[in-house]
């Protein structure tokens, strides 16, 4: 998901293996995910995607407070749902902390390791058509 603030930021759904760096997107005041080598576009998270950092989360609380945690694993997930004017979207570190993306200092990396799985059909398979039975036979036809 993308945050409500980065509505008006283009934007995609992450992939596997993908490669993102936490940034601040211009013309916002919210910081997100974006793909190594085009800052310009968001990178959607689903609830229950996991990402892998290169080193240490660390984010930023308040103007001048930049905390280190001990986890460079995490899962993406929303928080405050019920809450429309606020920022929603979360890492769950593998510690169990609660971060907000928005709170990520700018210039971390990050793999993308896992999506969810998503519901699928109960048989995903592309049913065949069914054919009619034949109603005459070779006899029939002379």
């Amino acid at each position: 998901m993308c945050d409500y603030s980065l509505h008006s930021v283009a934007s995609r759904p992450a992939k596997v293996g993908e490669r993102l760096t936490s940034t601040r997107f211009p013309n916002t005041t919210t910081r997100g995910f974006a793909a190594v080598g085009d800052p310009e576009t968001a990178v959607c998270l689903l609830p229950g995607t996991e990402i892998a950092f290169d080193k240490n989360v660390e984010f930023e609380r308040g103007l001048f407070s930049t905390k280190k945690t001990g986890s460079a694993s995490a899962r993406f997930r929303q928080v405050n749902i019920e809450q429309p004017n606020c920022h929603h979207d979360a890492l769950e570190l593998s510690d169990g902390q609660i971060v907000l993306v928005t709170e990520l200092r700018s210039g971390q990396f990050a793999t993308v390791l896992q999506l969810p799985v998503t519901d699928q059909p109960e048989n995903s398979s592309a049913k065949q058509p069914e054919v009619a039975p034949a109603r005459e036979t070779l006899d029939s036809l002379f």
